[in-house]
């Protein structure tokens, strides 16, 4: 009787486990003694699962969780994968590099939390969209032995700081300027990385944290998500960063919003849904997801 009540018990242990698990807010770093929070995703079945850790837009000052990138939440819930979407620390409290430590702080939380959310931890793609998409280059091209992922998927995200701020300073027609300076007063854009003037220093500065100037051989495959009217980030900060890619060996694939806009939730036409399924066949592809 004990051993069947214990095999019973080990049974519905096993099937809790295998349930689908959805948390929110759940702690994953606690820098200067504040908690950092994230959302998260598990599907039903033992697993292990190929994961994405999403990491949303806002200028830098802006955005949270579960708003800018929550129209991924349904696609990738649909094809099976696990997904963690985080909050980071916003200007003006920090600056960079501090938020980019937070992204790397949660690509380590996933890990070593794993086999408790039951992630595959060879199959993790970090995707970002806007500001997070220049998290997501930049932790892609400086990835270290526990930052490294497998997968990156930029949405709109900026690869050149320097060339996108003398674009916006010396094109404003292209731009629209009244959310760039909502975020510029807030502690975003340029100042984000601690640059006041676009004189040489300053330059020299954006450079210096360029994703574009980091790439390198080794990286993981990234795919890149842009509209061809983004009046924010420049459609050829996509374009030049994927051709830099290329050009070391990485495969770098891009899909183009003809006519999209800057923000994937104003993407709203027919026409320009595909990037739903061809960015989930992107990522089970290259994640080796049936």
């Amino acid at each position: 009787m004990r051993r069947y009540a214990l095999i019973l018990a080990l049974a519905c242990a096993a099937a809790l486990s295998a349930a689908p698990l959805d948390q929110t807010n759940v702690e994953y770093a606690r820098p200067d003694g504040k908690p950092l929070l994230l959302d998260l995703h598990v599907p039903d079945g033992p697993g292990p699962f190929a994961a994405a850790i999403l990491i949303h837009g806002g200028g830098f000052d802006e955005g949270s969780k579960s708003t800018n990138v929550r129209p991924l939440f349904d696609p990738l819930t649909g094809a099976g994968f696990a997904w963690f979407s985080i909050d980071y620390r916003l200007a003006p409290t920090v600056h960079f590099p501090e938020a980019i430590e937070d992204v790397n702080s949660a690509i380590r939380w996933v890990k070593t939390h794993a086999a408790e959310y039951r992630v595959d931890v060879s199959r993790i793609a970090i995707v970002g969209e806007s500001a997070g998409g220049f998290f997501v280059n930049y932790a892609g091209t400086h990835e270290t032995p526990a930052t490294k992922v497998a997968a990156v998927v930029d949405f709109y995200g900026p690869s050149d700081y320097a060339k996108l701020a003398l674009a916006r300073r010396d094109h404003p027609e292209r731009f629209n300027m009244a959310t760039i300076r909502r975020h510029a007063a807030n502690g975003g854009g340029i100042h984000f990385f601690g640059v006041e003037e676009l004189d040489e220093a300053g330059l020299t500065k954006l450079r210096a944290v360029a994703p574009i100037a980091a790439v390198h051989k080794g990286m993981p495959p990234f795919l890149a998500i842009h509209g061809t009217k983004d009046d924010q980030v420049s459609f050829e900060q996509s374009t030049e960063f994927c051709d830099a890619i290329r050009k070391v060996g990485t495969p770098c694939d891009l899909i183009v919003i003809e006519g999209g806009g800057h923000g994937m939730g104003g993407w709203r036409a027919p026409e320009m849904q595909h990037w739903k399924p061809e960015t989930i066949a992107w990522l089970k592809k290259t994640l080796n997801v049936k």
